[in-house]
């Protein structure tokens, strides 16, 4: 959990004083993506039919009101319905915020942002976040942090994931985007991470009987969950992290030649990589996947550019991907096609550009070796994930939304395990 504390100004004349005058705005050099590209759609409730667990909840400082001489600073505070909730997620590759407010079980979402910041950039070789990496999250999060005090935000949740969690220098880094931002960013377990991924996208599976299968793909590391949907709320029998996502995997193999043998084999590479730390994990649940058509949903930045491919889309539209159900055997020819091309024509793709196309190839690898250890004929795309279900779990803790559905939680009988 994640309290906003805006710095103290070093020029504030008032000793002792908690709350300071809020640091300038960080301008971002262009203007943010609009908040309809990312997440729920600015305006439009999101599904919020399952709170978790209460997490920790964290009361966020609003900027203090004028006030004359002896008239007291407390406010009233807003009515449940009007407070204003925020998630930031702080992963590998994107600083991600959503500003939400409650809507009955839903949430209505008011403000987002969304930056590729490659924060694990040169990790994999180092051990740890570089300086400039650590610049550019630090410019996106003060970016989060004028959006939090201009929105009022009532609670909190801000969490960093794989890249804070590998890097030598990771909980130094936490300590100066706090006394930069005012942004307290905990440093969540890859358990944690997964059970947030559910939470936020399972609404999105398909109706059936038996398990099913989340995964989330992301820069550092990558999440599969097994999980049980007979009850109101999923839970989770078995679920592993290895620690390869779309940053990590592609510095891990190092440059590419630019030859249709050294793109052939580097792909290669990355799926022996991949299955070998998923190779107990698929034994484990081999079982699992005799009887009942399979159930396979995704949440990442790859699988919902694959999908725009196969839509044909000539630029992303999340109302258009988000929830739709494609098939597992066309997303492979989208991932292999990709595969086969250079950078060159990679960027050159409608929904990828320049920004994708050195990470995608990796996300296309680990794609094929999800569907290879759970070969569903279908595969979900869910563009939505642990921001929305931070968001659901501050509002079930706050006494938002349907208290009657239980949390995501794991079984007793769950075998959590880590690849390191």
């Amino acid at each position: 959990m994640a309290e906003f504390d805006p710095p103290t100004s070093a020029q504030d004349p008032r000793p002792g004083r908690k709350q300071g005058k809020f640091p300038p705005q960080v301008d971002s050099g262009h203007a943010p993506r609009p908040a309809a590209a990312v997440g729920t759609p600015a305006g439009q409730p999101c599904p919020n039919p399952d709170p978790a667990e209460p997490d920790q909840e964290v009361r966020v400082a609003a900027p203090a009101a004028k006030t004359s001489p002896g008239q007291p600073m407390w406010q009233k505070p807003p009515p449940a319905h009007r407070q204003a909730y925020a998630a930031i997620d702080l992963g590998t590759n994107n600083c991600r915020l959503l500003i939400a407010r409650p809507s009955g079980d839903h949430f209505m979402v008011i403000d987002a942002f969304s930056r590729a910041v490659r924060l694990g950039e040169g990790l994999a070789q180092s051990g740890r976040l570089s300086d400039a990496a650590m610049d550019r999250a630090l410019a996106a999060l003060h970016i989060c942090a004028e959006k939090l005090r201009k929105r009022n935000v009532n609670l909190a949740r801000s969490v960093a994931t794989e890249a804070c969690r590998r890097a030598a220098n990771g909980e130094a880094f936490i300590e100066r985007v706090h006394r930069e931002t005012g942004i307290r960013l905990n440093i969540i377990t890859a358990q944690e991470e997964a059970r947030l991924a559910v939470l936020g996208c399972h609404i999105l599976l398909e109706h059936g009987d038996g398990p099913a299968m989340i995964f989330d793909i992301g820069g550092g590391s990558t999440e599969v969950v097994l999980v049980d949907t007979s009850e109101a709320a999923p839970r989770i029998l078995d679920w592993q992290s290895v620690p390869w996502g779309v940053v990590s995997l592609t510095e891990v193999i190092g440059e590419i030649a630019d030859s249709p043998e050294a793109r052939a084999a580097a792909y290669a590479a990355m799926r022996a990589r991949v299955d070998a730390d998923f190779a107990d994990f698929a034994a484990r649940i081999a079982p699992e996947r005799e009887g009942g058509a399979l159930r396979l949903l995704g949440t990442s930045g790859t699988v919902t550019t694959l999908a725009s491919l196969y839509l044909d889309l000539p630029h992303y539209d999340r109302r258009a991907v988000d929830g739709v159900i494609v098939p597992a055997a066309a997303m492979r020819d989208v991932s292999q096609r990709l595969a086969s091309l250079s950078h060159a024509g990679r960027v050159a793709v409608p929904c990828i550009g320049r920004d994708r196309a050195d990470l995608v190839v990796a996300g296309c690898a680990i794609l094929e070796s999800i569907c290879d250890i759970w070969p569903a004929e279908r595969l979900g795309i869910a563009d939505r994930g642990i921001r929305e279900g931070i968001l659901r779990s501050l509002m079930a803790t706050n006494g938002e939304g349907d208290r009657g559905h239980a949390a995501v939680r794991a079984s007793g009988q769950a075998r959590a395990k880590r690849t390191l």
